[in-house]
Order: structure tokens, then C-alpha cells, then sequence
């Protein structure tokens, strides 16, 4: 199974073709890995050619390192049990590879849904994700977020991704909730498909910054304004991943009913590990400590590579922001740009 040029492109060279068996998934899911060995491929072409040659030796050394990586990584993830539980549908919850992996699916009879074990602080959490392929998706939520409470003073930091009509594509939807105030979306149409591979949809969330990532790509930064008024995520939160029933506003505004002949519909999940403060006692003052490597400096800001790729982000890929709808807003609100 090669790799085509539009595979490899979102890491190397998109006019270039390398074709290595049996390692499309591993490129998908170790995305920091293919980073590293492009990185080196970028350096040598730079110097050398345009031709773009690559020795056998090097080519069995890339697929041995992205194969054995996937192995290692899919064999040291802990179980779905350990950190996580199913919270509704549990009919349509499905376990396999030991609970390495989990699929979530609905019909009209019910969705699907669960939850950390624990409430969480601050911290770097993250779910490696595939969408349902069903042709029409339109009206079904994918969500992976963070939720404090269903109160109505909840914090909440989201993942949606709100299906489609036959012959169109996902549309991920961002938003921050805090203290219950929430209509903060931004949305995004995709670089890749969503269906055919796992990608690795990441929250940081610390006291100075909220990053939304999609594998190593920041597309959403979300900045602590509470010195001038403005509510930011405070309350421990648990983790959550849902697949539910969304038609009477996911697509196209609700106008889009959810296809029932195209159920069931299927979301697979990997990467069970949770990296992140457990909260005692609903207290999430200990969680900010720099003791924990995302309360470092190094995460207080984006470096000089994540700003100008979140910008790039910004401008091609971001399809609706909040910040720049003035039939919503006819003074942007205090943390957007002025």
C-alpha cells in the first residue's frame, strides 16, 4: 500500500512520491515521528538534489521506525477501564484490541457516550480519533471536550465535528465555555479526511493559555483574560467523548436531517493515557503548579513555528469565527481583536 504525494505532502513535499508497504496507518498516527524523519529529508534535499533520491537502507529504516513505534505505542496504551467509563448507550459501545480501542455508534435508537473516572485541573489531553465514513453523516455530533458540570454555570472546552451531506465534507466546530458563558465557535473545514485514518486531537489547558491541536497543528488558541473581565475555564472537568444525535442544528443550521438508512453510525477511538492534574476536593489551585511540564513557560505561548502555522491555519482553513460576526456581535467581545 503506497503512500501518495497528498499523504506524505501534509508532512514532506507535496509534489514528491514515496511509497513504502504497509505504513500509511503509522504515518497517520505518529505524525511526530514522520516530522522527525521529514525534517531530515527536507535538510538533505535543501543541500543536495531535486530529484529527491532515497537509498533502500534509509527507506527500511523509516518504515522499521514508524512500524516499531506503532507497535510500541498501541502495546503500552493503557486499557479504556483504566481512565475512562461509558456514561449512556452502553449497547452501542463497542471494546476491542483489549480495550486499546473503542468504537462508539448510533442508530435511532441511541447514541453513545463516555467519561474520564476523574475530574481533571489543568493539563494535555488528548484522544486519537476516526470519524464515521457513512457517505450522507449529516445531523450526527462527534465531540471530544472537557466539561465541568452539567450546571449552568459549567466550564467546557469542545471538539465537534458536525456531519455532512453526501458529496461534502466534516466541519469542526471549536468552542470555550466558562462559567456558563459560552457562543465562543470557531469552525474549520479539514486539510485531510477524517474517515480513513486516526489523527490525534489535542487540549492544552493551563492557567495562562487554552490550544486546541490536530496532531502537532494548532488551529485554535483561546488566551487567560481575566484581568480584564473575561471568564476563563476554572472549574476541574472530566474528560468526554459522545456520538449523538445533533440534526436540529449541526448541519446547515438543522435543515439537514440525519439519513436513518445510512445507520449505524461508527466513531473509533484510541490512546487511553491521560496526561493530565487530577483535581482533590474540587480544588484546581495545586493543578497550576510548574511541577507539571504543560504549566511550564514553554506553554505559556506558542513558539515561533506554532504562531506562523496557526496563522496559516487561520487564513485557509477557518470558515467561521465569532469574533468576526457583527449580526451576533456588533462590538467584538473584550478577548477577540479590537
Amino acid at each position: 500500500m503506497g503512500i501518495s504525494s497528498e499523504v506524505i505532502g501534509t508532512h514532506c513535499f507535496p509534489a514528491q512520491k514515496l511509497f513504502i508497504d504497509n505504513v500509511q496507518t503509522c504515518i497517520y498516527m505518529h505524525a511526530d515521528a514522520v516530522s522527525w524523519v521529514c525534517s531530515r529529508i527536507k535538510r538533505n534535499h535543501r543541500a543536495k538534489t531535486s530529484s529527491f533520491p532515497m537509498s533502500f537502507s534509509f527507506l527500511f529504516f523509516l518504515a522499521f521506525f514508524l512500524v516499531s513505534g506503532a507497535v510500541a505505542a498501541r502495546a503500552t496504551d493503557p486499557s479504556f477501564d483504566t481512565n475512562y467509563e461509558i456514561t449512556w448507550g452502553s449497547d452501542h459501545v463497542q471494546s476491542i484490541d483489549q480495550g486499546r480501542e473503542i468504537q462508539l455508534s448510533m442508530d435511532n435508537s441511541s447514541g453513545s457516550g463516555f467519561v474520564s473516572k476523574f475530574s481533571y485541573g489543568s493539563g494535555f489531553f488528548s484522544l486519537r480519533l476516526k470519524l464515521p465514513e457513512n457517505k450522507d453523516t449529516a445531523g450526527t455530533v462527534t465531540a471530544f471536550y472537557l466539561n465541568s458540570s452539567h450546571t449552568d454555570r459549567h466550564d467546557e472546552i469542545d471538539f465537534e465535528f458536525l456531519g455532512h451531506k453526501q458529496g461534502m465534507a466534516y466541519t469542526l466546530q471549536t468552542n470555550v465555555f466558562a462559567n456558563g458563558q459560552g457562543n465562543r465557535e470557531q469552525r474549520f473545514l479539514l486539510w485531510f479526511d477524517p474517515t480513513t485514518d486516526f489523527h490525534n486531537y489535542k487540549i492544552l489547558w493551563n492557567q495562562h493559555q487554552i490550544v486546541f491541536f490536530i496532531d502537532t497543528v494548532p488551529i485554535r488558541v483561546f488566551k487567560n483574560k481575566t484581568n480584564i473581565g473575561v471568564n476563563y475555564p476554572s472549574q476541574p472537568m472530566q474528560i468526554a467523548a459522545t456520538l449523538w444525535n445533533g440534526e436540529n442544528w449541526a448541519t446547515d443550521g438543522g435543515k439537514a436531517k440525519i439519513d436513518w438508512s445510512q445507520a449505524p453510525f461508527k466513531a473509533h477511538f484510541l490512546g487511553f493515557n491521560v496526561d493530565g492534574c487530577i483535581s482533590q476536593q474540587n480544588n484546581t489551585q495545586p493543578c497550576y503548579s510548574s511541577s507539571y511540564e504543560w504549566n511550564s513557560e514553554k506553554y505559556w505561548v506558542l513558539d515561533s513555528n506554532q504562531e506562523n502555522t496557526y496563522e496559516r491555519v487561520k487564513r485557509e482553513y477557518m470558515i467561521y469565527d465569532y469574533c468576526s460576526d457583527r449580526s451576533r456581535y456588533q462590538t467584538p467581545p473584550p478577548e477577540c481583536p479590537q
